[in-house]
């Protein structure tokens, strides 16, 4: 049977399911959204003289879940207007429309009985072929469908989406003992490259993975402070970004996770385990005394941690009374923070003999034992596990990456004289004289599988820049970019300087590449795979020549960043921009001219220049205009200061878009210009735009003039501006720049509607550049930015 997901049904509109629901509305999926029908009015349906049967009251659940979708922070959805493919409805006026979908997704209270009897309606309903999943975080997918038939079976499997799921990358997904290999082959594929997850297959085991390893964790780390009278900020203090973990460590994912949630998840492992393994996923008394207290954590404002003014207080388990927050003091810490690279700063930390290495050493232990002791139980193989914890809690590292960066052989030395138990798999590993789990093979990366080394096989979607460069070389390198062959005749221009930020390297790299795509390739493909595409120009470069009074330098590199964009618009070859993540001000400078852009669905893009007292100087100003105007629908008779108004509002107020879709809705996007969902598969999916344009004739546009509003419309934009300041929503100095963004927008004091030549408009945008830049005021401003990585507004 060939299966094919066009519609979606999520059952049950809590947070988790209005968030899966969102997600799946944001990448396109027509989807329901049911919930059960409310059994008592509440005061304000019976003051408006409502019943139980009226419609408002009876979706009155998913009306208020849509609602909180839209109010949410970080939003679930990546427009509103996405929420025209989401339909709502109640479990028994509308449970006939599981009729229409390909996929039904059961999202209710994690009580099996409750699942199981959901499941029996579906089953009514449901066509044949239909894919069911549970969205369980760790009840029996076999349990719940016992007593369903065997065509109901085969067609379902738990799919485990972490919060929030437009954010997350993990999608656990754990076949039942009768679903169809072709069925979880099929999901596998879907979630990668719609959903955009990372997959990993997990087994019917309790908890799965990522939640089984991490709760685990979590567990230990808790009874080590208790046992050896750690603070909670002590500890919170060493187990995040020093050790490659996300900044809420420890005891702030659990106030966020929230202490009753936090207890369920524990107990569910608790319940079906015994002996030792069942004592570790004890909850201490002191989460039980907190939830009673009712701090929950963030959702009550209160837990381990509480805010009060500005001071964060930590709770003291001996007392339960909040006291100012510690941090760990040891010599190690210092040491590490010095190492070069996460491999080197644990090594320092874990076997470091002060209290932060005892800590560590006690935490990690136990967890890499434990990880290898599931091996093979909770999923097939280590890669799974480590993939699990890297994209459901954040970690930098899986649990066998961290154990080959603190060193396999030491390691289980140290554990061994310690009377710890040493499992099977890793005493085979040594025995058989290698060194680490992981290891490259021909370009390509291995795990040990129990025998020998497995290469793992990979999404031919998903390309690693890192490794590929290992194998294939690059073409050309310098310090800001480098140049690669990405095959098919499509070469990648990489940033790789500090934050990506754009430098005369990055432009001398773009002015080679465009010659040599020109000559001898089919097109480009401008990417990277760094925190962030690029957070803009070199600030700390232009603020140091300012600061020597050397406008003349740059002139000269605001000329060549300028004409090098143009080089980017004009290229005989289709060169197509791949943003992600920040891509702000010059970055958004590289996107704006090319043939085409394809961004992940996460990239926030701006031209923040304002926010440094200075105005976009590498054509940001002009192009924005432009793709303004391309994104005008056609036939329609053009309000050229309706343009002006909307490109001037966007870059004085320094808009950053919070995705790509909203992006687009900033005009920095085109109609034309694609959205990647799965961010892995970014560079893939811009190296198929760049062949396709070549494919189907590519030829650059056509240099033309520009309609510009002229002085009538720059009168209006500085209206708007001189009001903000009167109103005292702006300085003197915001005004400053106001009125030179103004001008550069208008095109100057011209009669309306003039056509200008872009070079005329270009002139005058690196003319406001220059005189801005020798400011003091606006010196002082990225002074700030540099030192503190926050706005001043003088």
């Amino acid at each position: 049977m060939t299966y094919k997901i066009e519609k979606v049904a999520v059952i049950g509109s809590g947070v988790m399911g209005s968030g899966i629901a969102a997600h799946l509305v944001n990448i396109g999926i027509p989807t329901y959204m049911l919930d059960i029908v409310p059994r008592e009015l509440t005061k304000e349906e019976e003051e408006k003289g409502l019943t139980l049967e009226h419609p408002a009251v009876r979706n009155r659940i998913v009306n208020n879940a849509v609602q909180k979708l839209l109010k949410q922070k970080p939003a679930p959805l990546t427009s509103p207007k996405n929420l025209a493919l989401l339909t709502v409805g109640n479990l028994e006026d509308d449970l006939d429309k599981l009729k229409e979908v390909d996929w039904i997704i059961e999202v209710v209270v994690e009580n099996l009985e409750v699942k199981r009897n959901l499941f029996e309606k579906i089953e009514k309903v449901r066509k044949p072929g239909t894919i069911v999943s549970s969205n369980t975080s760790g009840i029996s997918v076999n349990k719940m469908v016992e007593g369903r038939s065997e065509e109901f079976k085969k067609h379902f499997l738990g799919t485990h989406f972490f919060n929030p799921p437009r954010y997350l990358k993990l999608l656990e997904i754990i076949p039942a003992e009768d679903t169809l290999p072709e069925v979880l082959s099929y999901m596998k594929t879907f979630a990668e490259d719609v959903l955009g997850k990372g997959v990993v297959v997990g087994k019917d085991t309790p908890n799965f993975v990522a939640n089984r390893i991490g709760t685990y964790g979590l567990q230990i780390t808790l009874h080590e402070m208790l046992k050896r009278g750690y603070s909670v900020g002590e500890v919170d203090s060493v187990t995040g970004p020093l050790i490659g973990r996300p900044k809420s460590a420890t005891f702030r994912t659990l106030d966020v996770v929230g202490l009753d949630t936090y207890i369920h998840v524990a107990k569910t492992v608790y319940d079906q385990t015994t002996g030792e393994e069942q004592k570790i996923f004890e909850v201490p008394e002191v989460v039980h005394k907190l939830v009673e207290q009712g701090a929950l954590g963030a959702k009550s404002g209160q837990g381990f941690y509480m805010k009060k003014g500005k001071e964060i207080y930590e709770i003291d388990p001996n007392t339960m009374e909040y006291v100012p927050q510690k941090k760990l003091k040891a010599p190690s810490i210092e040491l590490a923070k010095q190492a070069k690279g996460l491999d080197n700063r644990l090594k320092t930390l874990v076997f470091a003999n002060d209290r932060a290495g005892e800590l560590l050493w006690n935490i990690f232990a136990p967890t890499l034992i434990y990880s290898a002791e599931l091996n093979g139980v909770i999923a097939d193989n280590l890669v799974e596990i480590d993939n699990a914890m890297k994209w459901g809690f954040g970690w930098s590292q899986g649990p066998f990456e961290m154990w080959d960066a603190i060193g396999v052989e030491k390691s289980v030395k140290r554990m061994e004289e310690e009377g710890r138990t040493i499992p099977a798999f890793v005493k085979k590993l040594l025995e058989k004289g290698y060194d680490s789990f992981y290891k490259e093979i021909d370009g390509q990366l291995a795990f040990f599988n129990g025998e020998d080394y497995e290469v793992i096989p990979v999404n031919e979607k998903a390309i690693d820049l890192k490794r590929y460069k290992k194998k294939h070389g690059v073409l050309k390198s310098n310090p800001g970019a480098s140049l690669i062959d990405i095959g098919d005749g499509i070469l990648l221009l990489e940033f790789h300087s500090k934050s990506n930020a754009i430098g005369l390297d990055i432009i001398q790299m773009l002015n080679y590449a465009i010659d040599v795509v020109e000559a001898e390739y089919k097109g480009l493909v401008i990417g990277n795979q760094g925190k962030n595409f690029c957070v803009g120009a070199n600030l700390g470069m232009i603020l140091m020549e300012a600061q020597d009074d050397n406008i003349f330098e740059i002139d000269y590199v605001v000329r060549a960043f300028q004409k090098t964009m143009r080089r980017i618009k004009y290229s005989k070859k289709p060169v197509v921009a791949a943003p992600f993540g920040m891509t702000l001000g010059g970055g958004a400078e590289v996107c704006l001219p090319a043939a085409r852009i394809q961004a992940s669905t996460e990239t926030y893009m701006g031209l923040v220049e304002v926010g440094v007292g200075l105005i976009p100087g590498g054509g940001g100003n002009l192009a924005l205009y432009e793709k303004t105007l391309e994104n005008l629908p056609n036939g329609v008779d053009i309000d050229l200061q309706a343009v002006a108004n909307k490109v001037f509002e966007t870059i004085a107020m320094a808009k950053v878009s919070t995705s790509a879709e909203e992006a687009r809705e900033n005009n920095f996007l085109g109609k034309q210009d694609g959205i990647s969902v799965n961010p892995d598969h970014l560079i893939y999916d811009a190296k198929q735009v760049a062949l396709q344009l070549y494919e189907s004739g590519y030829k650059p546009p056509v240099k033309k003039k520009i309609k510009v509003v002229g002085a009538p419309g720059y009168a209006t934009l500085l209206l708007a501006a001189q009001n903000m300041y009167t109103s005292g929503y702006i300085s003197e100095h915001d005004l400053k720049i106001a009125k030179k963004l103004a001008y550069v927008i208008a095109g100057g004091l011209v009669p309306y509607g003039t056509e200008v030549p872009e070079e005329y408009l270009l002139n005058l945008e690196r003319q406001a550049f220059l005189e801005l830049v020798a400011d003091q005021k606006s010196q002082q401003r990225m002074q700030h930015m540099l030192v503190t990585g926050k706005p001043l507004r003088n």
